[in-house]
């Protein structure tokens, strides 16, 4: 058995499978530690990196595509402190952390793990049910129901749609997108005969979010629901025609404005925010300063 356990987390292989337990450190990302401990299969694997640097490194686990619906659902995007499969490493434990991944790499080798693409799911996703309040609403997730309610700050057209029920039969898609500098994220749902263009803030199958502390969990409802959608790589067969016609919404180009009524608007965003008790004083300071920098 191979372990490493740093401030970031605990890495633990045992030959079949790779146990991954974050660390209770403050810098460890909100959604590794409501995600809590994974159990990685070796077959899930396509490789292992040691990256060092003067004080610290990271080991990196890289999945074979589609193995993780995590992965798919984010396309990527998760940063760092919120990747699962990262680890930051002391430069005084760079031996043990050589250590391991050559008994990884030996592993993967003496079973001849394929790096090629699977056609299913080697990681169950997380568990179920999910609720998380982020960004214009609140987003639970039984299993079978997706449950999208709305809070004070939703679009007054979209929130006078009321609550939203879908039901997983009618979902063809989900994907998770972090907010971005001045650009918005979102969690969006794609309905089977419902395709639209409208952005998240308009649209009734999507919450907005806007890049704060708690928008990282959306990712885990995201991966929930892509569990328990066919798998992208699945053989035609095992997708039904109406699946593979429905179209997937696409987000419409936000419109051309000019970048100071922009930051203007997004610091009055902030005020309210702030004034509301959804943003701290320090998060408040720091999304202000953020903005008056690019003024």
């Amino acid at each position: 058995m191979a372990e490493i356990i740093q401030k970031d987390g605990t890495w633990t292989f045992d030959g079949d499978a790779l146990r991954l337990t974050p660390g209770r450190d403050k810098n460890v990302g909100l959604l590794r530690r409501t995600l809590g401990e994974l159990v990685l299969p070796l077959q899930a694997l396509a490789g292992i990196s040691l990256e060092q640097g003067k004080k610290s490194g990271r080991l990196k686990l890289r999945l074979r595509d589609g193995a993780d619906p995590l992965l798919h659902a984010t396309g990527g995007r998760l940063t760092e402190p919120h990747d699962p499969y990262q680890l930051i490493v002391d430069s005084d434990r760079y031996g043990v952390a050589e250590y391991f991944t050559e008994e990884v790499r030996t592993a993967l080798l003496l079973d001849q793990v394929p790096s090629d693409p699977v056609t299913e799911y080697l990681l169950p996703g997380p568990s179920v049910p999910l609720s998380v309040s982020a960004g214009d609403g609140t987003v639970s997730f039984d299993g079978e129901r997706v449950r999208l309610e709305w809070n004070w700050k939703t679009e007054d057209a979209k929130a006078a749609a009321g609550t939203r029920t879908l039901a997983m039969a009618d979902l063809t898609g989900v994907e998770w997108q972090p907010a971005v500098g001045l650009e918005n994220g979102h969690l969006r749902f794609s309905v089977r005969h419902s395709p639209t263009k409208a952005p998240a803030k308009y649209d009734p199958n999507s919450v907005e979010l806007w890049g704060f502390r708690k928008d990282p969990l959306m990712a885990l409802v995201a991966a929930a629901v892509q569990a328990r959608l066919p798998h992208p790589s699945a053989p035609a067969d095992d997708h039904p025609r109406e699946l593979e016609a429905a179209p997937r919404p696409l987000t419409a180009p936000a419109p051309a404005e000019d970048d100071h009524d922009a930051l203007l608007r997004r610091l009055r965003e902030l005020g309210e925010l702030h004034r509301s008790g959804v943003l701290t004083d320090e998060e408040f300071t720091l999304a202000k300063q953020a903005v008056l920098k690019r003024l």
